[in-house]
């Protein structure tokens, strides 16, 4: 290839008059104008990048296929590739930390998303699959807050609303229980009989006796729902229980614990319960 017209006319003022002589044109000129070309060449970038990024293509598509031992080997090498693009680096995070949850290896998913979010803290889909996992761990206030986050990212986001709705009704139940746990079913604040104080003094006696109470309502309204009278019956089984439990509480050979435990036991024999 030879060199450019305007090549030439930049190179030749820069040669001195007595090298113009056409005897040694060919010896002077051509050499300097191939050496400008060559530059030139340089300039424009004709050595190869050093920046090439890497082909994400081969992580996608084991992502597509679920293939999770592939996602794990192949997404893992293209995390660790430092020239691979932030875009392409969260993608295949999700993908290998989908690919843990489906191993049950939840710390390692759990790590992955952390990553991605960090990266990309716009995502509520990553959001709502980290808040699974919380929730499968059993790390529910974080994992509320993961189905919030997603939520407030995209307020449409179906399963970040049901997740969300889910679990803050779980949370409701659970704070209900918390609050009647290791308690009667009477106020131990106004308990004057000692069986009453002995009961509320025992976490295990004091359960006992919110069961015998809760099975012993159920049972009375289900039979009643057929007969009124068997209703009452039952209801006067469990009057005469707790009045014998007062009268012999303290009483040589008495277990309280063994008399609640027969009359739970009963309750749950009653018409199948």
């Amino acid at each position: 290839m030879l060199p450019s017209y305007s090549l030439i006319k930049n190179v030749l003022p820069t040669i001195p008059a007595r090298c113009l002589d056409p005897v040694i044109r060919n010896a002077v000129i051509i050499p300097v104008l191939w050496a400008a070309l060559a530059r030139a060449a340089f300039a424009t970038g004709a050595e190869p990048s050093k920046d090439v990024q890497v082909d994400s293509a081969p992580c996608i598509a084991a992502a597509s296929a679920n293939d999770d031992d592939k996602i794990v080997t192949i997404c893992g090498a293209l995390i660790d590739n430092e020239k691979t693009s932030k875009p392409d680096r969260v993608k295949a995070l999700t993908a290998r930390a989908a690919a843990y949850a489906r191993k049950d290896m939840i710390d390692r998913a759990i790590a992955d998303y952390d990553v991605a979010l960090r990266l990309d803290p716009t995502s509520a889909d990553v959001f709502n699959a980290r808040g699974e996992l919380w929730r499968k761990q059993g790390d529910r206030p974080k994992a509320l807050a993961d189905f919030g986050a997603a939520i407030k990212l995209n307020p449409e986001h179906p399963s970040a609303r049901g997740n969300y709705k889910s679990l803050a009704q779980e949370l409701e139940r659970l704070g209900a229980l918390m609050a009647v746990y290791n308690k009667p079913s009477f106020n131990c604040a106004t308990a004057r009989r000692p069986v009453e104080k002995a009961i509320c003094a025992s976490p295990e006696l004091a359960k006992l006796d919110r069961e015998i109470n809760a099975v012993n309502t159920k049972v009375v309204r289900d039979v009643t729902r057929d007969s009124r009278n068997a209703g009452r019956a039952l209801q006067r089984e469990q009057d005469e229980f707790i009045a014998r439990r007062n009268a012999e509480f303290g009483q040589s050979g008495y277990d309280l614990r063994k008399a609640m435990l027969e009359r739970l036991q009963k309750l749950w024999g009653v018409d199948g319960y």
